[in-house]
């Protein structure tokens, strides 16, 4: 209706009153609603320029307006709907697939020169077209190159409980070790993390950076470690109300541990030995806020006996401990996007939370906490993933059975 007014502007402002026929008919309360939008409101001040009366009538009656939308000079667009097995028959894959099926038997004079100088790099396993640049790599599973299998790909590395709910940087490096990376990877990264109704919903507002602080750099993982307390999440069925954090200082690797909110420190030093010293040994230097259960007795007399040395932040300064700081903010948005359905589930959740975080490229070591983790699968470089590898073709392909 606005546009129609703008459209015939010369010919109605300033005119006698005239008539709008519509078959919506809640427009004929539009401009007497007693609750308007903003922009409704900007709406009715362009209307109040205009002498106008809105009358209703069915869309079978209205055939007038209906001609502007079918002009005969328009022809139809020619709608065709392309089933995967066409797509098979239109690409260059089909005789590939049937060369590697065949085995010994598979004759190289049905391949194209180019398939020939290539199919080194393909292989067929349960089913799936592989393929790999180089023999030591990895293979990739060839996926049809169209928007739905994407959005499906984004859907698993970012919505998944062992995904996180992740920003857009790690979205986008999951996708990279997934699938490779495929045109314009970046950019639909960016609009589907910024689009994420449950991120939109549960997670607060970008918040200015403090100054950075520097700590010594350790020279290996698990050398020195810092840990601090998420507190006030809802109760769970073993009355737990918060989260004990653990980070290492090199390769950003992270620990959970759920705790009550009344923990004490004898409990706090027994979840250390339990979730960090069994499987990485002492650390050299510990840093931490300033909260009771850290300064007491207790752990004076434990970092004393095991030889280890307590760095205290300084007071009123968190951005001593920031690394940990940071990464319970990523820890707390992450947990109010997986359990935004369920809040009280969400120590259920801290194993997948944890695989995440681990799995998922610090923007400061550029390598996944798995990666540099301290163990042995750091030395053979090894990521850790329950996704499976998939890769990309020149050309969309999708095999029977997939």
């Amino acid at each position: 209706m606005k546009c129609a007014l703008v459209k015939f502007s010369v010919h109605l402002l300033g005119s006698r009153p005239f008539m709008i026929y519509t078959d919506h008919a809640s427009l004929r309360m539009a401009t007497n609603s007693p609750n308007l939008l903003q922009r409704m409101v900007r709406w009715l001040s362009f209307f109040a320029e205009y002498n106008f009366r809105v009358e209703y009538k069915p869309g079978k009656l209205n055939v007038l307006a209906d001609a502007l939308s079918r002009r005969p000079d328009y022809e139809l667009a020619h709608i065709y709907t392309i089933g995967y097995a066409w797509r098979i028959r239109r690409t260059s894959y089909t005789p590939l697939v049937q060369f590697l099926s065949d085995g010994k038997d598979a004759k190289v004079d049905r391949l194209s020169p180019r398939q020939r100088a290539q199919f080194h790099r393909y292989g067929l396993a349960d089913g799936l077209l592989h393929y790999r640049v180089d023999p030591g790599d990895p293979p990739w599973v060839v996926v049809p190159n169209d928007e739905d299998r994407k959005y499906d790909i984004l859907l698993e590395v970012h919505d998944a409980p062992m995904s996180g709910h992740l920003g857009r940087e790690k979205t986008y490096q999951m996708v990279g070790q997934m699938v490779g990376i495929f045109g314009g990877d970046a950019l639909r990264s960016l609009h589907y993390v910024k689009t994420c109704e449950t991120c939109q919903r549960v997670k607060p507002s970008g918040h200015a950076s403090a100054p950075l602080q520097s700590l010594p750099v350790p020279a290996d993982c698990w050398k020195s470690m810092s840990l601090d307390f998420v507190l006030g999440l809802p109760v769970n069925d073993r009355g737990n109300t918060g989260i004990l954090v653990f980070v290492c200082r090199l390769s950003k690797m992270v620990h959970l541990a759920p705790v009550r909110d009344k923990v004490t420190g004898k409990q706090a030093a027994q979840l250390f030995l339990d979730s960090v010293f069994r499987y990485h040994g002492l650390p050299e230097t510990i840093v931490s806020d300033r909260d009771p259960r850290f300064t007491g007795a207790f752990w004076d007399t434990l970092f004393q006996l095991l030889g280890t040395k307590l760095t205290m932040s300084t007071a009123d300064h968190p951005q001593t401990d920031g690394q940990t700081e940071r990464v319970n903010r990523v820890l707390e948005d992450t947990l109010r996007s997986i359990c935004a359905e369920a809040p009280r589930s969400w120590s259920d959740q801290l194993p997948m939370v944890e695989f995440a975080l681990n799995n998922a490229v610090h923007a400061s070591t550029g390598f996944t906490p798995f990666y540099g983790g301290g163990d042995p699968d750091r030395l053979a470089g090894r990521h850790r993933s329950l996704h499976r590898k998939w890769g990309r073709g020149s050309e969309s392909l999708f095999l029977p059975g997939l």
